[in-house]
This record gives structure tokens, C-alpha cells and sequence, in this order.
């Protein structure tokens, strides 16, 4: 058995030439994976579309109807970032099915990545920073829903504060939000999660994941979560423009292997999606997305998953 992954060609949505979302990654990401050998096609789940009823698990009915018929106001699409289109709806959807999926494998082999996800600004009435449902969310309520798990453990590790995410479970003791992040960054608001472990700029590998390391072992242990959701945003590295951490691919990777080996040894499994990643070099971008699925497939393998 060799890991499960995520993946669907509607990932993918047109955009204008010049707007600063880098929509391809998700497409060059699965491509990237099966020709450097890290997978094989044959890995590959496909997703469906999630009922609605599955969104408004989260979000508001209202919220849910008025984005997928394209009637909501331009303010509400200006706080959003994204210009509607019947493709980017769609999109939008099966993203979020792809991270019910997801977690729905990692509960099945232990650990499973989807190759998109992490849209962590989602509140349930509104969209913000590129986020418009908030997938990490649903795919909690659903599994809830479901009675596969009691429990979840989200761990936020995108440059940027799961905002959204913190909102929607505040009050909530089956869900524990654990954002670390850039505390001078988007969003300029923070909201609270259970813990918030804000850096400050220009914070490099060592620091970083020694900071991690105090944290999340201590937190698998007080919460004993049936699954965790592993946000791996890669606008921590010192590269990407709306960062203002300074990880190296080293250090992506590094925390990658921490998070997951640490999850994997306590027997906790793992749902990974890939969060946010801004570089001006795409093909940096794509590689650092990677970075995810690598230490995944070497985590499924050493621990035989």
C-alpha cells in the first residue's frame, strides 16, 4: 500500500493573466509528484462534489446559496480576492470534497495529502484572503457527522493566522485549533484560537522548529485527537512575498518529517493539505508544496502505515 493522495483536474479554475493567485500550482503540484517519483498515478483518489448539505455544516445557507449561484454583493467578492465564475464555484466545491476525502483516507491508512486545501479564512458567513469555504472545517463537521471521529486536532502551520477556522470551533471542546504564525501579517484582526503561538518576523528554521517542537507533542497528548488536520502553508519561507518568516527548504521539510513522524509515532492520523504559498518563482512554489507529500511518503513508509 503506498500513500493515498488527492487530486482532481477541476482543481484548477481560469483566472485573469495578471492576478496574484497562482491557480496552476495545484495542476504543476500532482505533475511534479508523479515525475519526480514520489508517486504514481495509481495513488491518485479522485474527488466528487460535496453535497450541500455538507457546507452548510460550517457555512450559513445564505453564504452557501448566494456564492454558488454568483449573487454575492462585490464587497463581499472584494473581501474574497478571487472574481466569481461558474468554474472557480465548482473549483471551490470540489476542493472541499477533496479534503473530506482526505481525512476520510488518513483515517482509513493512517496518513493521506491532498494536493490543494487549507482555506483557513473562511468564516461561516464570508470569504476573505483567497478563502471561500473553509474546507478543514467541513471536512470536520462531515466526519462528526458521519461518527468517524469525535475529536480533531487542527494544526495550523501557513504563515498566516487560521482565522476563520478559530471563529467557527471557539466554542467548541471537540475541536482544537492550533494556529502558529507571523504576528505582523494578513490578518490584520486576529481572532482566538485555542493556541495561538504568534512569531515574530524573520524567525529561521532552528527557531521555528524548536518552537514547534514545544508545542505539538504536549498538545497530541492533552487532546488526543481521533485525526489531525495538518495545514502545511509554505508562505513561511523566507521566498515567498507575503510571508516574512524565513524558512529554507531545509526547514520545510524538516518540519514536515517533525509533524508527521511525531503524529505517526503516537498513532495519530494525519490529513495534510497544502495551504498558502506566494513565491514569484513558480517552479520554487510547486517544489515547496511538495515538500508535504515527500515527507509524507517517507513517514508511510518508515512507520508502515
Amino acid at each position: 500500500m503506498d500513500l493515498p493522495l488527492v487530486y482532481h483536474s477541476d482543481y484548477v479554475a481560469p483566472l485573469p493573466d495578471s492576478h496574484r493567485f497562482p491557480m496552476e500550482k495545484f495542476r504543476r503540484l500532482s505533475e511534479l509528484l508523479v515525475a519526480d517519483g514520489v508517486a504514481h498515478p495509481s495513488q491518485f483518489h479522485t474527488p466528487e462534489l460535496p453535497p450541500v448539505d455538507w457546507l452548510e455544516l460550517v457555512h450559513t445557507p445564505d453564504y452557501v446559496q448566494q456564492y454558488r449561484a454568483g449573487t454575492l454583493d462585490a464587497r463581499a467578492q472584494r473581501r474574497i480576492g478571487l472574481p466569481w465564475s461558474p468554474a472557480l464555484a465548482n473549483r471551490t466545491c470540489i476542493a472541499v470534497g477533496g479534503t473530506v476525502l482526505t481525512a476520510k483516507l488518513a483515517l482509513e491508512h493512517g496518513l493521506a495529502c491532498n494536493t490543494a486545501g487549507g482555506t483557513h479564512h473562511a468564516f461561516p458567513s464570508f470569504g476573505s484572503g483567497f478563502c471561500i469555504f473553509n474546507d478543514m472545517a467541513i471536512a470536520t463537521r462531515v466526519l462528526q457527522h458521519l461518527g468517524l471521529v469525535k475529536k480533531v486536532l487542527i494544526v495550523d502551520l501557513d504563515v498566516h493566522q487560521g482565522d476563520g477556522t478559530a471563529v467557527i470551533f471557539q466554542n467548541d471542546p471537540s475541536v482544537f485549533t492550533f494556529s502558529m504564525h507571523c504576528e505582523v501579517n494578513f490578518p490584520g484582526t486576529k481572532q482566538q484560537s485555542d493556541l495561538d503561538v504568534p512569531l515574530p518576523e524573520g524567525v529561521e528554521d532552528d527557531d521555528y522548529l524548536r518552537t514547534l517542537a514545544d508545542y505539538l507533542p504536549d498538545l497530541l497528548s492533552q487532546v488526543r485527537p481521533d485525526l489531525v488536520l495538518f495545514d502545511a502553508g509554505v508562505d513561511t519561507h523566507v521566498g515567498d512575498r507575503l510571508g516574512k518568516l524565513a524558512l529554507t527548504d531545509s526547514g520545510l521539510y524538516r518540519r514536515e518529517m517533525q509533524v508527521l513522524s511525531t503524529c505517526a509515532a503516537q498513532g495519530y492520523p494525519v490529513a495534510c493539505v497544502i495551504g498558502g504559498g506566494y513565491a514569484n518563482d513558480f517552479n520554487a512554489l510547486v517544489y515547496r508544496h511538495s515538500l508535504v507529500h515527500r515527507a509524507a511518503s517517507e513517514v508511510f513508509r518508515q512507520y508502515r502505515l
